[in-house]
């Protein structure tokens, strides 16, 4: 199975929703989405991007840790 690069990614706390949302840009397509359990605001940047890097995966996209940006 041939798995596509994402370019970046990037997560945001949403305070409509009360939870993180992430968004993975590949090519001129930007998917978002937030992860299926809910994570505290406080959450640390280790789980964020882990979080999205799993995201990313589910949706059939891989990513580096390093392309993934965190907005506080």
């Amino acid at each position: 199975m041939l798995t596509i690069t994402a370019e970046s990614a990037s997560v945001r706390w949403d305070s409509k929703k009360k939870n993180w949302t992430a968004s993975i840009k590949v090519g001129a397509e930007v998917i978002r989405r937030s992860p299926e359990r809910p994570l505290p605001q406080n959450a640390g940047d280790d789980v964020l991007r882990a979080s999205v890097i799993q995201i990313a995966k589910d949706e059939g996209y891989e990513i580096a840790a390093e392309r993934v940006l965190i907005e506080r």
